[in-house]
């Protein structure tokens, strides 16, 4: 592949003037919804995370909650400065394909960033999740490695890297569990690629090791949340269905857009021959390829059960783009780039063709009930809060955002359900002995949910913005009930610890039951 610089020399077009368009001007649109958009449940979920700091936390390993809580140390928690990290991060992402891939082509590298940058999901994506620092560090890693790939013996800089690369996969992993798929990425390519420097791979594994180390530990100490949650609980009702890998299909071709996809099966005999010449040229295009191929197929395998969301692939599709710009004969890359501009064009028209319209005119639309409740919260929280009041919420989203709004934690009364249940290791509900409880609803209340745990209780009712909003109010709390009827149920669904697992510590089944380990 030729290594050329990045700029054209022959045409009109100018690669580092479309780059530098790209980078400041999807910039500017993520900023301008990151503070436009109101904080979505998981966000606030998530706030939660950065305000109570922990080695973990119940649905995921802690580095989420970390970085926000970074964010409100230096900013502030505004919702813009909470999203700081997901609004830079196509550009940190573009700075490090870069970097990774300029020493084979800088022009062909150029490229590569430039489609990355001009995908739609770049251009409006500004909600910080579990899946931001997972993309970064995962991103990060494979930069490491594909830098220690391209050197042509195991020298002192070359361990450096592998040694990075392990490090920032432990990072990954105190991001999201979903980073072993990298790591059985990488393992598949060193047994087919790189079996002559198991030394490295057994040098990057040691230097992951901390993450997952941590991790344990902080299970361990916690009944085990993160593999309850993500093993056992929220897998009870997987079952095959003919739609989810129609999902999961349809979502991949969303991801690389119809653009690149065409132009692929246009062009698919060039590519394919560009293709076998990219192989044989270095082991770094080797790599890209397992990290398309392996992730791909491990995804698919569970979308037959699971219904794949569309962040789950995010740490690797830009590596479609990878492959599209080194393989593609050279006359249609800017076709490549012109199209993918105007198919993230139409999503830029939506977002701004939405953001001119009022409230008003979504009444009776679907979701309107949600919209009103993200976007008028001050007001109906005006009108549900009272001084001496405890207010709590029916589920982990609206009462993460209640407590976002007021800048006071909100607890769910109730059983919830099998996510985001960070309630029981935070709430000590026996504080509540004897107090006055508003919990507002999402739907219309049934009393007999909430009569055994108080002496008496009223049903309330608010109205905003043409929208019903429901509220139960109950006085004089009794928590032993709440224990036996609520909590009681929590453990029966939720605390099923193998015992096969160690543990040191579970501070629900220790509020519960006063034992590490509940009897059944």
């Amino acid at each position: 592949m030729d290594n050329t610089s990045a700029q054209d020399t022959s045409t009109p077009f100018s690669l580092t003037r479309w780059l530098l368009v790209m980078a400041f001007a999807s910039l500017g649109l993520r900023l301008w919804i990151a503070q436009a958009l109101p904080i979505t449940g998981d966000e606030a979920f998530f706030y939660w995370w950065g305000v109570y700091k922990d080695w973990g936390y119940y649905d995921h390993p802690p580095m989420v909650g970390w970085l926000i809580g970074l964010m409100r140390w230096a900013l502030g928690d505004a919702t813009w400065a909470i999203r700081l990290p997901v609004v830079m991060l196509p550009l940190a992402m573009g700075g490090m394909l870069w970097w990774a891939l300029h020493p084979l082509s800088r022009e062909r590298a150029a490229w590569a960033v430039l489609f990355f940058w001009l995908a739609p999901i770049n251009w409006i994506n500004t909600l910080i999740t579990t899946d931001t620092p997972l993309i970064f560090w995962s991103l990060l890693s494979i930069a490491m490695l594909l830098r220690a790939e391209q050197r042509k013996a195991l020298d002192r800089r070359a361990w450096v890297l592998y040694a990075l690369s392990g490090l920032f996969i432990g990072c990954a992993f105190l991001s999201k569990y979903f980073s072993v798929v990298l790591g059985l990425a990488y393992l598949v390519y060193f047994l087919v690629y790189r079996r002559e420097r198991w030394p490295a791979l057994v040098l990057l594994v040691l230097c992951a090791l901390p993450g997952p180390a941590i991790n344990i530990a902080w299970n361990m100490s916690h009944g085990w949340p993160n593999i309850m949650f993500n093993v056992f609980n929220r897998n009870q009702d997987a079952a095959f269905a003919w739609h989810k890998p129609l999902l999961y299909a349809s979502m991949l071709l969303y991801l690389m857009t119809p653009v690149v996809i065409w132009l692929g099966w246009a062009q698919r005999r060039a590519l394919m021959h560009n293709y076998r010449e990219l192989v044989q040229a270095c082991h770094a295009h080797r790599l890209v390829t397992t990290l398309i191929v392996v992730p791909l197929l491990f995804f698919a395998l569970l979308s037959f059960k699971k219904v794949v969301g569309l962040h789950w692939v995010l740490a690797f599709y830009p590596f479609g783009f990878v492959l599209m710009a080194f393989a593609l004969p050279t006359p249609l890359l800017k076709r490549c780039a012109q199209g993918l501009a105007v198919f993230t064009a139409l999503h830029v028209l939506v977002v701004v063709g939405i953001s001119m319209t009022s409230l008003d005119q979504w009444e009776g639309k679907p979701r309107y009930f949600s919209i009103v409740r993200s976007l008028k919260t001050t007001e109906l929280l005006a009108q549900v809060n009272q001084p001496g009041v405890v207010l709590m919420a029916d589920g982990y989203s609206p009462a993460s955002v209640y407590g976002y709004t007021l800048r006071s934690y909100v607890p769910v009364f109730g059983p919830g359900k099998f996510h985001a249940r960070q309630d029981d290791m935070l709430v000590d509900f026996s504080i509540y002995q004897g107090k006055t409880i508003r919990v507002l609803l999402s739907d219309v209340p049934n009393m007999a949910d909430f009569q055994p745990y108080f002496d008496s209780v009223q049903a309330l009712s608010f109205e905003q913005n043409g929208v019903t909003f429901h509220a139960v109010e109950g006085r004089n709390f009794n928590y032993e009930a709440y224990r036996s009827g609520v909590l009681g149920t929590i453990f029966d669904h939720y605390y099923n610890i193998p015992s096969w697992l160690p543990m040191t510590g579970c501070p629900f089944c220790e509020r519960y039951c006063g034992q590490v380990r509940c009897p059944r």
